[in-house]
């Protein structure tokens, strides 16, 4: 993308800012963000950085691109207030969007998720069945139906990327997160300062974990692209909590035993393995995931060696 106006929602948190501060190199860049899950601290200062709740009036909509990421994006979140939840996730999604519709954008790329597969060791398409164990995944289906309506009514084009476990690390945009950071950032910062990472039950779940550089041109391209429908974002590999303890102290040069706990979160709304069918995104744009998965530990855990700043 190039010579744009673009405004980012949710674009001073995780893999907002790394869109944010990737795009602002050819475009004019506006990011929204309350400041909840986000900070400008992660924001190049080429960027415009308002702060803002997407349920608000007189927002910078006026823009040729519209990335909306903002939301609640955890199970926890919602659960401790759904209405909260569906006010950010579902009204904040309308809201931004309408407005952005009403300046004239006709171009919008949304997060959607990858947890409403549920359970699946197999690659999960886009056209396989799902639903809602949690007010965070009904949220996210909703702004797919929502999208369906901006797109069938108003004949806009809106493109919902299912993410599977977006990482980067805490020597990225994660750290802001804090407990709500992807799973790896947690691990790591435990190891690396010789405290036991927890792994909910006996370690053996698994994640198509994709790594955050890969994440941003997969928005790019559906937003160059023009793309319409719901599209996967993923590796189509998935790893084990346990073996990315093992990885993360081979590649600290570590041996920190992980604590094995009871998980929290109810068996019956817990994913315990995620898998990407991302053929249909490549089919249409020619994306495939660049960054392996020990090249993406390796760039994790070099904020804690000598080798860089591991962003």
């Amino acid at each position: 993308m190039n010579g744009r106006r673009v405004l980012v929602t949710g674009g001073a948190g995780f893999i907002g800012s790394n869109l944010a501060n990737s795009l602002a190199d050819n475009n004019d860049v506006v990011v929204v963000d309350d400041g909840y899950l986000g900070t400008p601290e992660n924001l190049r200062e080429e960027v415009t950085y308002v702060e803002q709740s997407v349920v608000e009036d007189d927002l910078p909509t006026d823009v040729d691109v519209l990335f909306h990421l903002a939301a609640l994006s955890s199970y926890a979140m919602h659960e401790e207030n759904p209405a909260r939840g569906a006010r950010v996730n579902v009204e904040g999604f309308v809201n931004t969007v309408e407005q952005a519709r009403r300046d004239g954008c006709e171009t919008v790329v949304y997060a959607s998720t990858s947890s409403i597969y549920g359970d699946r060791t197999e690659p999960s398409p886009e056209s396989m069945a799902v639903e809602a164990n949690t007010g965070y995944e009904a949220s996210k289906l909703a702004r797919e139906r929502y999208a369906e309506y901006f797109g069938n009514y108003h004949g806009m084009t809106l493109a919902g990327l299912r993410f599977f476990s977006v990482y980067q690390g805490y020597g990225g945009s994660e750290e802001h997160k804090g407990e709500y950071a992807n799973v790896i950032a947690q691990f790591v910062e435990d190891i690396a300062n010789g405290e036991q990472p927890e792994l909910y039950g006996d370690g053996t779940q698994t994640r198509d974990f994709t790594h955050v550089a890969d994440v941003v041109r997969a928005l790019e391209v559906a937003a160059e692209e023009r793309l319409h429908g719901i599209y996967n974002v993923g590796t189509g590999e998935q790893y084990s909590f346990q073996t990315v303890v093992d990885l993360l102290n081979e590649a600290l040069g570590t041996d920190v035993e992980p604590t094995y706990v009871e998980n929290p979160i109810p068996e019956s709304v817990y994913v315990h393995d995620t898998l990407a069918d991302y053929s249909k995104f490549t089919a249409e744009t020619g994306w495939e995931p660049e960054i392996d998965f020990e090249t993406g530990i390796e760039r994790v855990c070099a904020q804690y060696t000598s080798d860089g700043d591991g962003a």
